[in-house]
């Protein structure tokens, strides 16, 4: 449904600098195993049903609104399969807005509709298998697009963090 209220009148004040943004993705699959993603049709690479966490929604309640405006389709978050955030999930849309996603992507099972978009962002929808994706918009793992195994979560991590870390930011009370 296009930009909220609430970021329409942050970024009226912040203009196209860069901000933090609770979001959502979801994996939908059809039968066969692919996987939907969304394509806007303005040069953008293609992505999954994803957007902004509103304020006073849940995550999950997050991904149902977006897939449902995206697609069409109503949808049940089975579980959470991931969550991503950092410089690797920072954005430039071709508005020149700025955004650094924090990301909590769902694995989800359609319970009714149709491929139909209910908003103007979508300008095409396709399944595509784990093996054959095109590039997304964001690095999202591509082991995540094959079938996970019950109870596995996802989350990024680099030993480097450790590793950057001082002895005297060790030391220093909290």
């Amino acid at each position: 449904m296009g930009m909220s209220e609430y970021y329409q009148k942050l970024r009226e004040k912040v203009g196209n600098e860069l901000i933090f943004m609770p979001s959502v993705a979801g994996i939908v699959r059809n039968k066969a195993g692919g996987v939907l993603l969304q394509n806007k049709g303005n040069g953008e690479k293609w992505s999954l049903p994803a957007g902004a966490i509103e304020l006073g929604e849940a995550p999950a309640e997050a991904v149902v609104r977006e897939v449902w405006e995206e697609t069409g389709l109503f949808v049940v978050p089975q579980k959470l399969l991931g969550v991503f955030g950092g410089k690797d999930f920072r954005y430039q849309y071709p508005n020149g807005h700025q955004v650094e996603y924090n990301i909590f992507m769902f694995e989800c099972e359609i319970q009714r509709g149709e491929l139909n978009p209910i908003d103007t962002e979508t300008a095409e929808l396709r399944y595509f298998q784990p093996e054959h994706m095109p590039e997304l918009a964001l690095p999202y793992p591509k082991h995540l697009f094959t079938q996970t195994k019950p109870g596995e979560l996802y989350f990024q991590w680099d030993e480097q963090w450790l590793s950057s870390l001082t002895l005297r930011d060790l030391k220093s009370p909290l």
